[in-house]
C-alpha cells in the first residue's frame, strides 16, 4: 500500500471538503479502493499508486474548476468525478468571460471593468513587462495586484513581490514609532488592502510568513534577482531615474513586471524628474513592453472621483 500527502495550496480547504466533509464523502465515494484523510490543507491517500495518480488528477479538475467559476457545487463534483475525459470545457457550469482574472474571498467576482482594465490583462499575457499610468480610481494597482495573485494560485510563478518608493516618509521616518516593518506598513497599505479582497485572511498571512508573497520599500530590491516571480512598483511616479532603471533590471527569468503610476501626483523635490516618466520615453517602443494608459473614464471609485480628477484636469 502507497502513502502520499497533498497541499492544497491554492484554494481554501472548505471548497473542496465542503461544509462538515459534504463534499468530501461525495469524492471518496468515487474513489472507494483510497483511504482520504483530510486536514486542515493536507490530504494523505493510502492505496495503490494508479488510485492516488487518478485521485491527483481529478482534484486538480476540480480545483481548477473551482478558480475559473468561484464555486464547487455537489453537482459539478458529481459529473467531473463520473466523466472520464479530462476536458472541463464541458461542463456548462464554466465560466468562459474573459474579463474575469480570480473570485476572491467570499465568492468576490474580481474582473475588468473597463477598457482600459481589458488591456491590462491581454498585455501581460502577452508581454513580460507592463506600465499602467493613470489618475487615482483606475483600478491600477487593483488589476495588477490580482494577476498577480492568479499567476500564484495557478503555479505560473512561485512568488509575489510588491513595492513602492516610501518617499512620503522622508526623513520622518525615523520620528515614527515602531520598527522599520512598522514604519513603513503604512505607506503599504493600498498593497495589503488589494491582497484582503483576494486571499482569505490565514493564508495571507502564511503566504506572508514564507515570503511567497513579499511586500518591500523599493530600496530593499537593490542588488536582487527576481526570478520566477510576479513583481508589481507601484506608485512608480515616485522613483527617481536611477532608482527605476535599478528596478527593471531586476528582472529575472521566468517574470512579470507590472509599474503603475499616477504622473499628476509626484512627490518627487520639484528638481528630482520621475524615472516613471523616463522609463515610458525611453522603453515604449521595446519589443516585450506594453504601456497602458488610463483615463478619467476608467475611474471605478465613487462618481465623485471622476468629476474631481476632471475639475483639476481643466484648471
Amino acid at each position: 500500500m502507497n502513502e502520499k500527502i497533498i497541499t492544497l495550496d491554492s484554494v481554501e480547504p472548505v471548497e473542496i471538503y465542503g461544509v462538515n466533509d459534504v463534499k468530501l464523502n461525495i469524492i471518496q465515494k468515487h474513489f472507494p479502493k483510497l483511504k482520504i484523510v483530510a486536514r486542515g490543507y493536507s490530504i494523505k491517500l493510502l492505496g495503490n499508486s494508479q488510485e492516488i495518480t487518478r485521485f491527483e488528477k481529478k482534484l486538480d479538475m476540480l480545483v481548477d474548476h473551482f478558480h475559473k467559476s468561484g464555486v464547487l457545487t455537489d453537482t459539478v463534483i458529481e459529473r467531473l468525478l463520473g466523466q472520464t475525459g479530462d476536458n472541463l470545457l464541458d461542463l456548462k457550469d464554466d465560466i468562459s468571460n474573459n474579463d474575469i482574472i480570480l473570485f476572491g474571498n467570499n465568492g468576490l467576482v474580481i474582473k475588468a471593468k473597463t477598457p482600459n482594465q481589458l488591456k491590462i490583462l491581454n498585455g501581460i499575457v502577452k508581454n513580460d513587462m507592463l506600465f499602467a499610468i493613470g489618475p487615482a480610481g483606475t483600478g491600477k494597482t487593483y488589476t495588477a495586484v490580482a494577476l498577480a495573485v492568479k499567476a500564484l494560485k495557478n503555479k505560473e510563478v512561485k512568488r509575489i513581490i510588491l513595492t513602492r518608493p516610501a518617499v512620503e516618509a522622508g526623513e520622518n521616518l525615523g520620528f515614527l514609532p515602531g520598527d522599520l516593518k512598522e514604519k513603513l506598513d503604512p505607506y503599504m497599505q493600498p498593497l495589503y488592502d488589494a491582497l484582503n479582497d483576494m486571499l482569505p485572511i490565514e493564508k495571507l498571512n502564511q503566504y506572508i510568513e514564507s515570503r511567497t508573497i513579499q511586500i518591500a520599500p523599493l530600496a530593499f530590491m537593490r542588488g536582487r534577482t527576481l526570478d520566477n516571480a510576479f513583481v508589481i512598483l507601484d506608485e512608480a511616479q515616485n522613483t527617481t531615474e536611477s532608482q527605476m532603471k535599478m528596478f527593471l533590471t531586476r528582472m529575472g527569468s521566468n517574470a512579470k513586471f507590472i509599474v503603475t503610476g499616477d504622473l499628476t501626483q509626484i512627490d518627487l523635490p520639484s528638481k528630482q524628474p520621475s524615472g516613471l516618466i523616463q522609463a515610458v520615453r525611453l522603453l515604449k517602443k521595446v519589443e516585450g513592453i506594453s504601456v497602458i494608459e488610463l483615463d478619467n473614464t476608467d475611474v471605478i471609485r465613487h462618481k465623485l472621483v471622476r468629476a474631481i480628477i476632471e475639475q483639476y484636469e481643466a484648471k
